[in-house]
């Protein structure tokens, strides 16, 4: 039998000739050093669209909320890894964003995930559109199964967490405040509502709603997490090379975790 044809194998994204880089259609020295900013550009990257003005600043805004969340066990592990190995910077960072996850920073994915099964991209368009009996379901779902709903509650800011309603009111100033934020926010009444519980609209869930508004993959929502956070890690790294925690974190955890192992003096 005569052999299938190779597949053809295709990226949309960039090349380069000796005197010619092209990112998604646009020259990279003159259309766009000077004229687009990180997050402008990670947004072409991403869609192949250059940013309105709109989209760009709800996208520089979701990724700003990203960078920096203090000493987290991102940041901890990133220090740790350059105090072992200060010679790879890069591994220490790694480091870091290996536990962005279901607890810190990939939640946004869940979040995005859940508004999207919960309602269909199809199905916003329509004029009657029940907010209120889909979060009710989603909520019974979860509970049904014992899944934690993805973006909601915050063990540090209660009743409100303070990112959530300046996102909420940029993506409303910007025209991004459609179904997905709406129907959040009916989720997140409705889950007080059941447990009894503050459980605050966190950062995350406020961003995977508005991802969704951009028509963004769930899949892919964490990665503007490990995008943004991989900023903020250099800026922790960069600190640890000039004033060192690492060690002493590790030595204080070490005399405490054994304290009792050793006899008293």
């Amino acid at each position: 039998m005569p052999r299938s044809p190779k597949p053809i194998i295709r990226s949309d994204i960039a090349y380069s000739t000796p005197e010619r880089i092209s990112v998604r259609g646009k020259d990279l020295p003159n259309e766009v050093l000077g004229h687009m900013n990180l997050g402008d550009f990670a947004y072409l990257q991403l869609t192949g669209k250059a940013a309105t003005p709109q989209q760009s600043a709800m996208f520089n805004a979701i990724l700003i909320t990203l960078v920096e969340h203090g000493m987290t066990p991102s940041a901890i592990a990133a220090r740790m890894t350059y105090a072992g190995a200060p010679e790879s910077l890069q591994a220490a960072v790694a480091a870091g964003l290996c536990g962005l996850g279901s607890v810190f920073v990939g939640s946004m994915e869940g979040a995005c995930r859940m508004l999207y099964e919960a309602m269909p991209a199809e199905a916003t368009g329509r004029d009657d559109v029940d907010f209120d009996a889909i979060a009710r379901a989603t909520v019974a779902s979860y509970r049904e199964r014992g899944v934690a709903l993805s973006g909601l509650g915050h063990p540090l800011h209660k009743p409100v967490d303070p990112r959530t309603p300046r996102l909420f009111e940029l993506a409303a100033q910007n025209g991004m405040s459609g179904p997905y934020v709406k129907l959040m926010q009916s989720i997140g009444a409705e889950a007080e509502r059941v447990t009894g519980k503050s459980l605050p609209i966190n950062a995350t869930g406020a961003i995977g709603a508005i991802c969704c508004e951009f028509g963004f993959p769930w899949r892919i929502v964490r990665g503007f997490g490990v995008m943004a956070r991989a900023i903020g890690l250099v800026g922790h790294i960069m600190e640890e090379a000039e004033r060192p925690m690492a060690v002493e974190i590790w030595q204080r955890i070490e005399d405490e975790a054994s304290a009792h192992l050793r006899e008293p003096t």
